[in-house]
Formats: C-alpha cells, structure tokens, sequence
C-alpha cells in the first residue's frame, strides 16, 4: 500500500506556517484513504451514537473542517 496522492490542499495551503505539523488527507494506492488528525478517541468513544462502533486496533481522528472541506472537490464520487 502506497500513498498515492494528497486530497485537498496542502497544509501550507491552509496556512500553516511551516506545513510540518497539520491535518492532511491521502488517497492509497488500494482507494482507500488515511488521515492524519488529533487522537481523540478516549475523548469521543462515550460519544458514539448506538449504531457505530469502533474495533481495538480503530482510533476516532479529528480532522479540522477547513481541511474536509478543501478536499471535498479533491474526493472521487465513485
């Protein structure tokens, strides 16, 4: 599995000052996509509404929403 590319705008894009540390969006080489995000899922497990669950080896993310947002034109409809 590979990276394939960046989904969305660059953290520089989005006004990080070094582009070092921010959330970002991937597309992998088998359609599926990685995210990096702020480790909330001590935070927000309790949260979950009745019909999700989350596995061991899942960790819930939070991505900010100016990054969804600038991907979303990025995001292949199928």
């Amino acid at each position: 599995m590979k990276i394939v590319r960046r989904i969305g705008a660059s953290p520089r894009e989005r006004g990080s000052l070094t582009g070092d540390t921010c959330p970002d969006i991937f597309e992998l080489s088998d359609g599926n996509f990685a995210v990096i995000g702020t480790e909330a899922t001590a935070t927000l497990d309790s949260e979950l509404p009745p019909d999700a669950a989350r596995a061991d080896y899942e960790r819930i993310v939070i991505v900010s929403r100016e990054t969804l947002i600038r991907a979303k034109a990025d995001i292949p409809s199928v």
